[in-house]
């Protein structure tokens, strides 16, 4: 007898809810925010390699003296829309030598042979900064480094440039769209799945009411429940996203590249928080629903 009252109590106590189906389901829409945000991550981090590899070539004349070549240089040194990489110039020189070997292993094709010259030119290979990618940008460097003494002609692949920002746009704007509609999707489910949790509870919470407990102390175990169970699918989430991460390194190849990890904890911790907080606000609003419904409202 003394038995079944205590499971009785048990059953009974405030904000005892069954846990299972709620942190499975934060758990569940928590992994699907986080597989996008990686995916936002790995897409983010591939877009900056690509523009890191944003390039031109400055072509010099073929009687330049060395000197020449010192100055042209400087001058590109220090132009503001080259690229940096630990406060060192990302510029690279390339001998009309180096082009004529590299020519002869990618074609296989000797062109002094019927030439009986080297008709390549050297040449400065300028990496552009990511802020200074546009195509209009890209069109003035041009124009102005074509003006400096010594140099020939100045290139790059104005097509890729032109795709690779439009598409860049494109990728932009949908991941931005969709995740926000996957948001809104996961706290919809969330709020939906707390809200039936806490349907069980609504004659609790009415007894607990008539015998003059204060909303606060109503409210208090279910939204430390809450944020328990937020926090907990959570780390779930960010356990099933780790190891499905490792996976997929293992699968594919240099896939490691693209990823930062201080970027990835930060989404991790962000999958807690999130968690919690809409854990957290569902509940409350859901409480404060069946304190303000009569009696009648609750059957």
């Amino acid at each position: 007898m003394g038995d079944k009252d205590s499971k009785s109590r048990k059953k009974k106590k405030l904000g005892s809810y069954p846990s299972f189906s709620v942190i499975f389901s934060i758990t569940l829409s928590l992994f699907v925010i986080g597989l996008f945000g990686l995916l936002i991550l790995h897409a983010n981090r591939l877009s900056e390699i690509v523009r890191e590899n944003v390039e031109i070539q400055v072509y010099l004349n073929k009687d330049i003296s060395q000197n020449q070549k010192i100055q042209v240089f400087k001058t590109l040194s220090s132009k503001e829309y080259v690229a940096k990489q630990n406060d060192e110039v990302q510029i690279s020189f390339i001998s009309k030598e180096e082009a004529e070997k590299q020519f002869i292993e990618d074609t296989g094709e000797d062109f002094k042979e019927f030439l009986g010259e080297n008709p390549l030119r050297d040449a400065y290979i300028v990496k552009i900064a990511p802020e200074q990618q546009q195509t209009a940008n890209l069109k003035t460097i041009k124009k102005e480094l074509e003006k400096l003494s010594g140099v020939f002609e100045v290139v790059y692949v104005e097509n890729l440039v032109d795709s690779i920002n439009e598409n860049m746009t494109k990728i932009a704007l949908f991941l931005l769209g969709f995740a926000v509609i996957l948001l809104l999707v996961v706290i919809i489910l969330i709020n939906n799945t707390i809200k039936l949790a806490l349907f069980s509870q609504r004659f609790l919470i009415r007894s607990m009411q008539l015998v003059g407990a204060t909303s606060g102390f109503i409210q208090r175990p279910f939204l430390m429940r809450s944020i328990f169970n937020g926090i907990l699918a959570g780390i779930l989430s960010s356990v099933l996203l780790y190891s499905l991460m490792n996976f997929a390194n293992s699968k594919i190849q240099d896939l490691e590249t693209l990823q930062e990890i201080d970027k990835i904890l930060i989404l991790f911790m962000s999958l807690l928080v999130i968690g919690g907080v809409i854990g957290l606000l569902s509940t409350y609003r859901s409480v404060r629903k069946y304190l303000k419904m009569s009696l009648d409202e609750l059957y």
